[in-house]
């Protein structure tokens, strides 16, 4: 799997010491390393930190990359070290970041109304109490897949892990929340 052309261009070029096209790079996955690292730290200014200690080091390191294989799972693999060194470190064990990053209930242009908003609300707290009660990989996996929107690979890449063991902790984190939150809290 090869990297996309404008991705293959701002590489290359970055690799031979083109400040200006690594800028555009991190410009390209500066939200995603955000998130990604939010995640894993459960702060964002630990968040924002490991991100941007993850795009210096990642720029001292484009020396070793290899060219033909995709640049994301390489550069996420990055940010997720970074933010579990940060969050090791600091010790800290706040609430969960994912209220952030949850996603908001798509709005057809009217007010939703004020019973609907109440049953939106409620079964998203709902839903955020299971996800905090899930072990923390586990968390981190459901994170990386639905939230983040990252590939199987892509969430190996950033968590430190197999293939095979997204698969495994994904399927026993979905039956631990379909276990714990009534059947309708899940579709919303």
């Amino acid at each position: 799997m090869s990297p996309p052309p404008i991705e293959s261009d701002l590489l290359a070029r970055s690799r031979g010491g083109d400040v200006g096209a690594y800028e555009q790079l991190v410009r390209l996955y500066q939200q995603l390393a955000f998130r990604t690292a939010l995640v894993l730290t459960r702060n964002a200014a630990d968040a924002e930190e490991a991100a941007q200690d993850a795009f210096v080091k990642a720029w001292g390191a484009l020396g070793r990359f290899d060219p033909s294989r995709p640049f994301r799972p390489w550069l996420l693999t990055i940010v997720a070290n970074e933010a579990r060194n940060r969050r090791r470190g600091a010790g800290r064990r706040e609430g969960l970041a994912l209220r952030v990053v949850g996603a908001e209930p798509p709005s057809s242009g009217a007010a939703p109304s004020p019973e609907l908003a109440l049953l939106v609300a409620e079964r998203h707290a709902a839903l955020v109490a299971a996800l905090e009660r899930l072990d923390e990989r586990e968390r981190q996996v459901i994170a990386c897949r639905f939230l983040l929107d990252l590939s199987e690979i892509e969430t190996a890449a950033a968590l430190g892990c197999r293939v095979g063991t997204v698969k495994s902790r994904l399927s026993r984190a979905l039956a631990q929340l379909r276990a714990q939150v009534e059947p309708e809290v899940l579709r919303v």
